[in-house]
């Protein structure tokens, strides 16, 4: 019954979208438990080994399980993605409503400020951080939290404004309550649908922002690994059409896919 009831609301492509999301959630939490073999253990001298019973995902440039790597590395992809995503959420919609509720003066410093950490491409922000500071996990999470704060806050703010001028609002205000009651009780509950969409949308951006600074070798360092490592580490069997290469790749792929059909559901069903 309830599975009729999940595919009838989101339908064939939510349902695939919400599976393959729920699969790398579990991984993510789960991988490094279930995963056949360590992620720094040698499995075989034979390198880029194809797929086969004892590999299902063949083996890597040092001949470890990539299956393994995976189910290893899927931790730091999603962990950090999800951390940064709700650290964006937290302080754009924070700062969004408190811009809504508050003086024009405190929303114009408020925006304005917003706008110039907007104006700075993600990468080149994410780069010159990490060549003042060097590379490591709390560091990613901080840069991919802080970079698509701005991006959050607009969203926020022009909801929030939209839901300030509604006559309900008026009638709160004009019985006198406060500007932390009317934000948090009446027009916070009003704006959490579309938020929840759009940290969907944050969370993909985040897997890639970070899939490709790792790909730089500038994101998760050895001896951890996400899967944009994985991709970068494994590149010279791209010309062998190693698992090892495609499989992360198609890891990256699978999980980025699946959310973006998750939320396409959301949205078209809202």
């Amino acid at each position: 019954m309830f599975v009729k009831q999940l595919y009838r609301r989101l339908g064939l492509s939510g349902c695939l979208g919400l599976a393959l999301a729920v699969l790398w959630i579990l991984l993510s939490l789960l991988g490094p438990v279930l995963a056949p073999h360590g992620p720094g253990e040698i499995v075989d001298y034979e390198v880029f080994l194809p797929m086969s019973a004892e590999h299902p995902l063949g083996t890597d440039y040092l001949g470890r399980s990539v299956l393994s790597r995976i189910m290893d590395g899927a931790r730091f992809t999603v962990g950090i993605a999800l951390a940064a995503a709700s650290l964006a959420a937290l302080l754009g919609t924070g700062l969004g409503l408190f811009s809504a509720v508050s003086s024009k003066a405190v929303d114009e410093s408020v925006s304005r400020l917003m706008d110039a950490l907007l104006s700075i491409p993600n990468k080149i922000f994410a780069l010159v951080m990490i060549a003042a500071f060097g590379s490591s996990i709390p560091l990613l999470l901080l840069i991919t939290g802080v970079t698509y704060t701005p991006g959050v806050y607009r969203i926020a703010r022009a909801l929030a404004v939209n839901i300030n001028q509604v006559d309900y609002i008026q009638v709160a205000r004009a019985r006198g309550e406060g500007r932390l009651y009317l934000a948090v009780s009446e027009v916070l509950p009003n704006m959490v649908h579309p938020m929840l969409t759009d940290f969907g949308l944050r969370f993909v951006y985040i897997v890639l922002l970070l899939s490709s600074l790792s790909f730089l070798g500038l994101g998760v360092q050895p001896p951890n690994a996400d899967l944009g490592s994985l991709v970068r580490e494994n590149m010279s069997g791209l010309w062998e059409a190693a698992p090892a290469i495609i499989a992360p790749a198609a890891a990256i792929a699978s999980l980025t896919i699946g959310v973006n059909l998750f939320i396409d559901s959301l949205r078209g069903r809202r």
